[in-house]
């Protein structure tokens, strides 16, 4: 390649683009398709009727009454139809269960006399968010059945007044007000993490095919010719302004079509969506330039990129991991932005308080310095020291 001016290599580029059928497909329609799929399986936001099994043992009044306190929760879905705990049990061993509810016999004789008896809840801990509804929604229908039975028997042995009834049942009262995500939404709970983690994905695949379409096209000596640090910018570009505004439209697509709340800066939130796709950008052409090679950058690329949701700090608390893991995360552009997007539209956080994971993600330059630097060696004409491609 010749010496040319800077706007005719970006005009290259996308002729370069648009003549890739596949890559193509990765930075236009490819992001969107898969941004709505995800929004799609999480679309519901909230779980709803999570089957469990009742074996009631005693089948009596009182134990269905109870079972109606679990059915009345809109989190469960009770199935009544097993006679033994056997039968439970393999339900939940073949997932068709995400619990299993035993009441003991004599469980009303008990309760009357005063031996309380003990209700089994066996959960399928193993979906964690799943384990979590259902056993928040147990304890809380369990709860509002005892206080019950408690006034019930306060009524029947003291003085007939309801409140006091309820005092001596109840008599420390809690008030939970949740602040964000009010709704325990899961698609904003979920869904503004993944696609994040998905988009980064694209992004650093996306690079790594683009560098290695020119390598197959023309070798990368051709390609980067005199001017390799022209090359290498007109080849990133075009990318960038793709994935930012990929990026800008999964906001648009929460945060305004979806009507999530947003309490933070719209610029300060697009202006580190632009630095993680510069970083993106930047750690992906590390790989190619370190391995020259599609199939190996790739790999790299997936082993690095793959695993971003994991260390969010989403589903795992951040606090509670280890150093490797912590090293590992801030090595991951996405979740620095991660946390300046969480700060801007639940908390409407400053711009002193996302400076850090601002000030993270332009440090990812470093990566995108040693680039050039391989770009330039390989422009260089060959000698005994200099790669050929």
């Amino acid at each position: 390649m010749t010496d040319q001016p800077f706007a005719r290599l970006i005009s290259r580029e996308w002729q370069a683009l648009l003549s890739d059928p596949w890559l193509l497909s990765l930075v236009t329609w490819i992001p969107l398709l898969l941004f709505f799929l995800l929004w799609a399986i999480m679309s519901a936001g909230i779980a709803r009727d999570l089957p469990i099994a009742i074996v009631d043992l005693d089948h009596s009044a009182m134990s269905r009454a109870l079972v109606r306190h679990y059915d009345g929760s809109p989190s469960l879905a009770v199935d009544t139809g097993f006679s033994d705990p056997q039968q439970g049990a393999a339900a939940l061993r073949a997932g068709k269960m995400y619990a299993m509810i035993i009441i003991p016999a004599d469980f009303e004789k008990m309760t009357i006399l005063g031996h309380p008896p003990q209700v089994s809840a066996f959960v399928n801990s193993q979906f964690l968010l799943i384990g979590r509804i259902v056993n928040a929604a147990l304890l809380q229908a369990q709860a509002t059945f005892v206080t019950k039975v408690e006034m019930r028997t306060n009524l029947a042995v003291g003085p007939p007044i309801f409140d006091l009834a309820l005092a001596t049942a109840l008599p420390v009262g809690t008030q939970a007000t949740p602040l964000f995500n009010i709704n325990t939404d899961y698609a904003q709970f979920l869904v503004a993490a993944m696609l994040p983690a998905a988009w980064q994905i694209l992004m650093v695949a996306a690079t790594v095919l683009s560098l290695a379409g020119e390598q197959r096209r023309q070798g990368m000596r051709q390609w980067l010719g005199t001017s390799p640090v022209a090359a290498f910018f007109s080849k990133l570009l075009p990318l960038a302004l793709l994935f930012w505004l990929h990026g800008l439209l999964f906001l648009w697509f929460m945060y305004i079509q979806q009507g999530w709340p947003m309490h933070g800066s719209w610029p300060l939130l697009a202006f580190a969506q632009l630095l993680t796709v510069c970083a993106s950008l930047s750690a992906a052409s590390v790989f190619f330039f370190i391995t020259l090679d599609a199939t190996r950058g790739l790999s790299l690329a997936a082993a690095y990129a793959a695993p971003g949701l994991a260390f969010m700090g989403i589903t795992f608390p951040v606090t509670d991991m280890s150093l490797w893991a912590k090293i590992w995360r801030s090595l991951l552009p996405i979740n620095h932005y991660i946390e300046v997007q969480f700060g801007q539209v639940n908390y409407g956080a400053s711009l002193t308080s996302a400076l850090p994971q601002l000030t993270v993600l332009a440090l990812f330059i470093l990566p995108l310095l040693f680039s050039i630097y391989r770009a330039g060696r390989l422009a260089v004409p060959p000698t005994k020291d200099t790669p050929c491609t």
